[in-house]
């Protein structure tokens, strides 16, 4: 990509505070972007190749949404971690094995999607993020849910396809989650807490695609009261 190209997508982004390039094979975040860290509200550079973000994004410190889809990405610098205004991170399809220490300093961040890379476990870091509505770790190498995540703060957590045969029952306590998706692991139906059922505020549990028949779940203690807050919630969006 020419020269004068990115400087038309960088006077725009001056303009409207979104910087959007993608697909265009790019193999580094481009540096002259840092001349707009006080104007960017919005950076998409999803479906390149780049490898390293460099620790200058923490001084886009006014940034609400980075979506660096399908790139090369295996870590990310801890400068990530300084942007409080941060609300919104889509990192798919990277090649990322964990979150950096200071990840719970996003305090403003709501919806995170790392569907495609190469994490094991649940990152704790998540746990202090107060504001998270929905949380995607789908098609990870994920292979237990830890007991921290009954600190874990969002609405929606999506753990489909993953190689999960164990979940602590600290689960069923997440104050505000409503929808567990666990499709397409390695559950057995005595490895599921039953505590999801009968106490917690789960109200959309997506199991399909693990060792147990769906219809043997309907016989544990519990299914009952699932029902009706699956059926409570049904009835409200209805």
């Amino acid at each position: 990509m020419g020269n004068s190209a990115l400087k038309a997508h960088l006077e725009t982004a001056q303009k409207t505070g979104v910087f959007q390039l993608t697909g265009k094979g790019l193999t580094e975040f481009p540096e002259d972007l840092q001349k707009l860290t006080s104007n960017l509200r919005t950076i998409d550079l999803s479906n390149n190749k780049i490898e390293l973000l460099p620790p200058p994004i923490g001084k886009f410190s006014f940034l609400k949404s980075l979506a660096l889809n399908n790139n090369k990405l295996s870590a990310l610098p801890e400068e990530l971690c300084k942007l409080k205004k941060l609300e919104t991170l889509h990192l798919n399809g990277n090649h990322l094995r964990q979150l950096p220490a200071a990840f719970g300093q996003l305090s403003a961040l709501k919806t995170l999607s790392l569907s495609g890379n190469q994490l094991r476990t649940v990152p704790t870091q998540l746990c202090g993020l107060r504001h998270l509505d929905v949380v995607d770790l789908s098609k990870n190498q994920i292979q237990n849910v830890p007991d921290s995540v009954g600190e874990l703060q969002a609405i929606e957590l999506n753990l489909n396809q993953n190689q999960i045969s164990q979940i602590s029952v600290q689960i069923s306590h997440c104050p505000r989650l409503k929808v567990l998706r666990l499709e397409e692991n390695c559950l057995e139906l005595s490895m599921l807490p039953q505590s999801i059922l009968s106490d917690s505020q789960i109200s959309l549990l997506a199991v399909e695609g693990n060792l147990f028949e769906i219809k043997k779940l309907r016989e544990l203690e519990g299914y009952d009261k699932y029902m009706e807050r699956f059926t409570a919630t049904k009835k409200k969006f209805a």
